[in-house]
């Protein structure tokens, strides 16, 4: 339709500039839009139109970071970077273009001492930020940067330090599920005990808290709250505690998450069995 593009690009902006400075909020709308606008011109035409403003440009390196993730490199990782220290010249406070800056560093394997030195930048504006803390978690995984225990370091230093309810608090049930794909993907017999691991101290004490807390009516406030109960409600599922998954569904109603969901399957289709079968 005629004018089209500039209708979408005026939504885009006005749906981030309503964050003001709620980098939680802010960093959770700009995963989510790069996601829908990475197959089509939507970011390249918003740069082109405020080519001086710092939005644009780091949505344009967002979408080519998710751009890149599927098809396993970037096209220009280095215009992208640049995209992102220009807008972090033109918005020193704003936490987003170094988020996305870790992500390409994450993409590229890049040294670790880089990726540092750009997470730093990250939590010394938002200390707490959930999509920095899972690239970090990713990047220092054995099936990438680093090893389990580089990674397991990683948990433990966040564990002892994020508050209860912040957005970053699923990080460790995050390497939770993702010790438990790892073990599953092995095949043969350790595949087959992969749900032993639900029954060790560290996992039953992750997801004891996860109930006892985030399943209380507003306790979680993130932007993606609802990706961590979706989290919370499949981690139940793979270690034999379904039933205990009630309350998770009652707060997600028909909010589904693509993952962890599509680990086992169709997402909607595991998503509805285990909800009809915990509320039933």
């Amino acid at each position: 339709m005629p004018g089209q593009d500039a209708i979408q690009v005026d939504q885009v902006e006005r749906l981030l500039q309503e964050t003001g400075k709620d980098w939680d909020r802010r960093t959770h709308r700009m995963v989510v839009l790069a996601e829908v606008a990475a197959p089509s011109a939507l970011a390249r035409t918003w740069r082109l139109r405020r080519p001086a403003g710092a939005d644009p440009l780091v949505f344009e390196a967002w979408v080519e970071l998710v751009r890149g993730r599927h098809a396993g490199r970037m096209e220009d990782a280095r215009a992208a970077a640049e995209n992102c220290y220009r807008a972090s010249d033109l918005a020193p406070d704003d936490p987003t273009p170094w988020v996305v800056l870790l992500g390409i560093l994450r993409l590229m394997r890049a040294d670790s001492r880089e990726l540092f030195a750009v997470w730093h930048e990250v939590t010394t504006r938002d200390s707490w930020n959930r999509e920095a803390h899972l690239e970090m978690l990713r990047y220092l995984s054995p099936e990438e940067c680093g090893s389990r225990s580089s990674q397991m370091d990683f948990v433990e230093s966040v564990r002892a330090a994020v508050p209860a309810n912040a957005p970053a608090v699923g990080v460790e049930l995050t390497a939770v599920v993702d010790e438990h794909t790892r073990t599953t993907a092995k095949g043969g017999v350790e595949a087959l005990l992969a749900r032993r691991q639900w029954t060790g101290v560290r996992a039953a004490r992750v997801l004891d808290g996860a109930l006892a807390t985030w399943t209380r009516p507003g306790y979680l406030q993130h932007a993606a709250a609802q990706a961590d109960l979706n989290l919370l409600a499949f981690a139940l599922v793979q270690a034999g505690r379904g039933r205990e998954c009630t309350g998770a569904f009652q707060l997600l109603g028909d909010t589904v998450t693509d993952w962890p969901w599509a680990l086992d399957g169709d997402p909607l289709e595991q998503f509805r069995y285990w909800q009809a079968k915990s509320l039933a």
